[in-house]
């Protein structure tokens, strides 16, 4: 049950079915608009909701789907039934165009079947037969004319009428050319129609020159259109042919209407299906409008709604570019009727047609605005009692209305039943209207359905929080700004704020004192105390928010600081395996050369002068490393760094400052980051280069922004050797971790690949390297590698 009978007028959806019949392509789509009704069988909802999330689907996914010629032929119906009837031209173009969409809209469901079951669905009862559609198409071109060939006695005869006119047109130019000579015609004169006959025009005063029947006058009547007595005979050939063709045309549509007569059964369900898909593409249309998802089912009697939106105001803002305020409501059976209050202007109204619109929506088999999480139960009864019902018809107030509203919702609600009263109880003397509304909300309790009930009343809040089944909700309001939040805060009753208002709206204080005495010590501090834990609550809430902003922002720190640890150890373990490689290969060169000198001392058979000259080279060697040992102990007994000293990275322009050394590690302080780096991966450097770095900008000598902004996150290799592009590969791959570059690309050529199997082996050294793969086609292919840093 519905009630009131305007129900849909009040919730705004009679805007919905216009918005819905704006998106259909056809008159067959917006038939079906006009048939929406609210339903309770879930069966249908969800079949309803499954199609329309499926076209939602179709159209996001940009398919290739039919959008044009949904041509209703229903009033066609009638004509094609009687014997001997025909169709004309273009109205048999129609049922051809129809037809058409029809059969594009079939295949592209047969190729879609495993993606979009519940539209497909929709041809089963459809039995189409292609033949026809040829049959009709064959004879007609693309501008819904009969072809000249669409049977061989018309081609026979439009070739007539073709050869017939060249020679009338002939004639009549040789007579043009003869009185243009003599005088009687205007210059720019030429051949002309007149009652479906080719004439020439002449000069009024010469028309008795020129023999012939004239058929016309131009409006000044300077000028007659003369029908040439040599022509006669040509142009009535000409008449006779073309009355023969339009005998026929009119055989051949006949014969063609004839077709579609044993059709008409199969020609009204191919209508159905036509005008079914376009009211689902509608709907579908509508629904990515206004953000609609398919929710999911409750089991049981509740529901919980997420980001919930009012969709025509969601549409309103839109255009004005500005957000609506989601709304989160949820209702259980210990919490079934839900008493929302707060100040005036605060959005219970609205939350209170949200929550009717939705459901009516819904049960209409329309997708709605909330999240996809959110769960909905159905009802089988839907009761309102919004706005103002006065009638000066039937000598009703409005507070007399509301009663007898009332008196019609306490006769049939039931625990089917959703109800949703707004401004309960008011319109006539407080003390009263509250009393009456706290009796009907008893028995709406005891009646086991589930409502949504908006008021001022404080005694209303208070047996909301006294007994089970109900719970107080509240909207919250920003005091200090004097502005609504629109948000609903379901478990405490809300304020209406009517005295603090007053206050900073700058009533006089002995205004307000007296109200205050007047309305009562008891309920003015029960107010002010729900004020006060409104704007205690705000507060934490924005506290909440500032933690929570925090708390994001230090573990972005972490992880920066993270990255760069690890970025650092990782190049100190290279630095040492170069050193290491470099350590090996002296060693090794050094094996070679007394090896050699060792044969070469055999080969000579050990002469002293060669022996001692080899010995000399030997000793020489030797003091060389040793010079060069002692010199390397010396520089780094020199160069040993403290707490305190400004150091940076070798090979890098980052400077930092010691604050700790813990064994052979020193923690370096960089900015706001903190790092851990290897002693003998620093270097010392003067207070005043550290200084002259941290003023040419970024923090203490790094400016990620700027560096940020610099970094050219592609390089180009090619021409290099080998060995160049290691260390260059590896510089830049450091500042990119650095920087958080996520996108690189190295441009290395194709050739015979060395540059590319030498970046790619280089590549694998990483950890940070997510992925590496090869540049599309048209944009270099093999030669360029494209790298996505974790």
């Amino acid at each position: 049950m519905l009630y009131p009978s305007n129900l849909e007028l009040k919730l705004g959806f009679d805007k919905i079915r216009e918005s819905l019949k704006e998106a259909c392509e056809s008159n067959l789509g917006k038939s079906f608009v006009d048939k929406i009704r609210f339903s309770s069988d879930k069966n249908s909802i969800d079949k309803w909701l499954s199609q329309t999330d499926e076209f939602v689907q179709i159209i996001e996914s940009k398919e290739l789907f039919p959008n044009s010629n949904y041509i209703d032929i229903s009033p066609l119906f009638g004509k094609i039934r009687v014997d001997n009837s025909y169709l004309l031209e273009e109205e048999l173009f129609d049922v051809i165009l129809s037809l058409k969409t029809l059969n594009k809209c079939l295949d592209f469901f047969q190729q879609k079947r495993e993606s979009y079951p519940h539209l497909v669905e929709l041809t089963y009862p459809i039995l189409f037969d292609e033949d026809l559609l040829w049959s009709l198409a064959r004879v007609f071109d693309e501008r819904g004319k009969l072809k000249d060939n669409a049977s061989d006695r018309l081609y026979e005869i439009r070739k007539g009428i073709l050869s017939e006119k060249q020679r009338l047109r002939n004639v009549l130019d040789s007579i043009i050319t003869r009185t243009k000579k003599e005088g009687y015609t205007p210059e720019d004169v030429s051949v002309t129609i007149r009652n479906g006959r080719m004439v020439i025009p002449v000069l009024a005063e010469y028309k008795r020159r020129v023999k012939g029947f004239i058929h016309g006058e131009s409006a000044t009547g300077q000028t007659v259109y003369l029908e040439p007595t040599e022509v006669f005979a040509i142009n009535n050939e000409v008449q006779e042919l073309e009355y023969a063709e339009q005998r026929e045309v009119v055989r051949i549509l006949m014969e063609l209407t004839s077709y579609l007569r044993p059709e008409i059964e199969n020609l009204r369900q191919y209508m159905l299906f036509l005008g079914l898909i376009d009211f689902i593409r509608a709907k579908a249309r509508f629904a990515i409008k206004i953000d609609a998802r398919k929710p999911q089912w409750s089991e049981k009697r509740e529901f919980n709604w997420q980001v919930a939106q009012h969709p025509l105001l969601l549409l309103k803002h839109k255009e004005l570019g500005k957000a609506v305020v989601p709304l989160n409501i949820y209702m259980e059976p210990q919490k079934r009727i839900l008493i929302i209050s707060g100040p005036n202007a605060g959005g219970k109204s609205v939350c209170l047609k949200t929550v009717g619109l939705l459901q009516y929506m819904l049960q209409c088999g329309l997708l709605v605005s909330v999240h996809e999480s959110s769960r909905f139960t159905l009802f089988k009864d839907l009761f309102i009692d919004i706005g103002d019902e006065q009638s000066i018809e039937n000598d009703l107030s409005t507070y007399s209305s509301h009663l007898i509203s009332m008196k019609h919702l306490l006769g049939h609600v039931n625990k089917q039943s959703l109800f949703l009263i707004d401004e309960f109880g008011t319109g006539t003397e407080p003390q009263y209207g509250a009393a009456i509304a706290e009796a009907i909300l008893m028995e709406l309790k005891a009646s086991k359905g589930m409502g949504v009930i908006t008021t001022h009343y404080g005694n209303l809040k208070e047996y909301a929080d006294k007994n089970e089944g109900l719970v107080n909700g509240a909207m919250k309001y920003d005091l200090k700004n004097l502005q609504p939040l629109y948000e609903l805060e379901i478990g405490k009753p809300g304020s209406s704020f009517a005295l603090e208002i007053a206050g900073k709206i700058g009533l006089p204080n002995q205004t307000i004192e007296n109200a205050k005495k007047r309305i009562g010590i008891k309920q003015v501090s029960f107010d002010q105390m729900l004020g006060q834990l409104q704007i205690q609550q705000r507060e934490l809430e924005l506290s909440e928010k500032k933690v929570k902003t925090r708390e994001k922002e230090l573990d972005e720190l972490t992880a920066q600081y993270a990255q760069l640890k690890e970025h650092i150890e990782r190049q100190e373990k290279k630095i040492l395996n170069e050193a290491k490689q470099k350590a090996n290969a002296i060693v090794k060169e050094a094996n070679k050369e007394v090896e050699r000198v060792i044969r070469e001392i055999q080969e000579k058979k050990a002469e002293k002068a060669a022996v001692k000259k080899q010995r000399e080279k030997l000793e020489k060697l030797k003091q060389e490393t040793t010079v060069e040992q002692e010199y390397e102990l010396a520089r780094a007994q020199s160069e040993a760094i403290a707490i305190g000293d400004y150091v940076k990275l070798k090979g890098q322009d980052t400077i930092g400052q010691v604050v700790n050394i813990k064994g052979k590690d020193a923690e370096l302080s960089i900015g706001e980051l903190t790092s851990f780096v290897r002693l003998n991966r620093l270097e010392k450097v003067t207070r005043k280069a550290y200084k002259q770095q941290g003023q040419s900008g970024g923090f203490s000598g790094y400016d990620y922004a700027s560096k940020q902004a610099e970094f050219n996150s592609k390089i180009d290799l090619r021409g290099m050797r080998a060995e160049e592009v290691i260390p260059l590969l590896s510089s830049w791959l450091d500042e990119a971790i650095l920087l958080g570059i996520r996108d690189l690309q190295i441009v290395h050529g194709k050739g015979n690949g060395v540059l590319r199997q030498v970046t790619r082996d280089h590549l694998k050294n990483y950890k940070e390297v997510a992925s590496v793969k090869d540049e599309h086609a048209d944009r270099g292919g093999a030669g360029v590698t494209l790298v996505t840093l974790k």
